[in-house]
């Protein structure tokens, strides 16, 4: 796994949403981006930080950034995802972890003894002119969004 970090350009991508429409990252130029990754859609952490993010839309609307949340599943179960939980964003489907391998999200991970490759919750702020601002990695699902409101009012306040 070799993620990307602040100053990085963020690569292009463009990838299905959740109504089966293509979203580029390039159609964001000139405002920030929060692309977030994330395992999979309907699970408890996931559902936790996605809930976070939904509440938090008009803060972050203040501070001129869009959410784009990407994980592997599926524009239908990103569908079903957002009606459930009312989300109030872009989930976009990575099916074969193209765009997580090129922001250097996919690798190993342990769960209950086992191996696998997967997504590792990472987000990236990306900038106005498309380089990476930010990384958070290190939160739990339920202080994500409040993390990174902090970082931008501190931004702000220019810390």
């Amino acid at each position: 796994m070799n993620r990307l970090n602040i100053g990085d350009q963020a690569p292009d991508f463009t990838l299905l949403d959740q109504h089966e429409q293509p979203v580029s990252l390039m159609q964001f130029r000139g405002q920030r981006v929060l692309v977030y990754f994330y395992p999979k859609a309907l699970t408890p952490g996931c559902s936790t930080q996605a809930c976070g993010l939904r509440d938090s839309k008009t803060e972050l609307a203040d501070f001129n950034v869009a959410v784009l949340g990407i994980s592997p599943d599926l524009p239908k179960k990103l569908a079903q995802f957002a009606e459930k939980k009312g989300l109030n964003f872009t989930l976009l489907s990575d099916p074969d972890h193209h765009i997580a391998e090129a922001f250097g999200v996919w690798g190993e991970k342990k769960f209950m003894g086992k191996t696998y490759d997967g997504i590792h919750r990472i987000s990236f702020l990306v900038d106005a002119s498309g380089r990476i601002e930010a990384v958070f990695d290190k939160f739990k699902t339920s202080e994500h969004h409040r993390i990174v409101i902090d970082y931008l009012k501190g931004q702000q306040n220019g810390a």
